[in-house]
């Protein structure tokens, strides 16, 4: 199968503010990839120009071999779905109405039996089957998160674009999150991929098989959790001490058995 994603030369300015520089990502089918990077990095931008919600100033971005710019709403919507940062609509909706909104670019005529099964199968897997008939406006700010990633989960896209998933979430919920995202991205008959803003070092470097460490508007690294997540490439971009430690004892099964520890904030380089 070709790529799932493919960006060539991506540039992004706000004005005069340069946000994205020359950015160049390929991503293959069954891969979660995570973009890290300080606030203004331009994590969220990124996704966004994918996502065709802000217009690149040059460079390509393709999916499945198509131009985006060229797709229609429906066909993006069947090619790309989209959690953002933070849900702040309130739906007075029962959760299973909510996540079947993300059924919607695939329902012709009427909803289909497949189309409900579908939602039922993403409630279950992650663990939310009791909350089906709750009111959607009446969930804390976590169980919204949660129901917004079932959203696009059941819209059965082939590239999922995250924009900090897990920042609303408890720490159990951002483990068992990532675990069912990453169960369903390493399906290979399924041949679905992940793009993940995220903050959080060490779930990026638990469940991502590679990492884009953003800095000054620029891919600064790119590779493997191993690869990129060095001291040396976190003072760079982080302006922080770490101490990085093999982690394969505590989180056997991770993609690179990393555990970073943040000592102190570097004053002076």
């Amino acid at each position: 199968m070709s790529k799932i994603l493919e960006i060539k030369d991506l540039n992004f300015s706000w004005g005069n503010n340069h946000v994205l520089r020359d950015i160049n990502v390929n991503i293959s089918p069954n891969e979660l990839v995570a973009v890290l990077g300080v606030n203004g990095a331009g994590k969220s931008t990124l996704l966004k120009c994918i996502n065709r919600i802000l217009k690149s100033d040059s460079g390509s971005i393709n999916l499945l071999e198509q131009d985006v710019n060229g797709l229609s709403l429906i066909d993006l919507s069947k090619k790309v779905s989209y959690v953002p940062q933070s849900v702040r609509t309130s739906f007075s909706m029962d959760v299973f109405d909510v996540v079947l909104l993300g059924r919607r670019p695939h329902i012709s005529w009427r909803i289909s039996e497949d189309d409900r099964d579908k939602v039922s199968s993403t409630l279950r897997s992650l663990g939310l089957e009791d909350f089906s008939f709750r009111k959607f406006d009446q969930l804390s700010g976590g169980e919204r998160q949660r129901v917004i990633i079932a959203k696009a989960i059941a819209q059965d896209s082939s590239l999922l674009l995250m924009d900090e998933p897990t920042s609303d979430l408890d720490l159990k919920n951002q483990l068992e999150t990532m675990k069912s995202l990453r169960k369903i991205i390493s399906n290979k008959d399924a041949e679905k991929s992940a793009l993940i803003a995220i903050h959080d070092i060490n779930i990026a470097a638990r469940f991502a098989d590679r990492i884009l460490l953003l800095h000054n508007g620029k891919i600064f690294a790119s590779g493997t959790p191993r690869e990129v997540l060095t001291k040396d490439n976190i003072a760079e971009v982080f302006s922080v001490d770490a101490e990085i430690i093999d982690n394969a004892v505590f989180w056997p099964g991770g993609s690179d058995s990393l555990r970073v520890i943040i000592k102190d904030e570097i004053t002076s380089k």
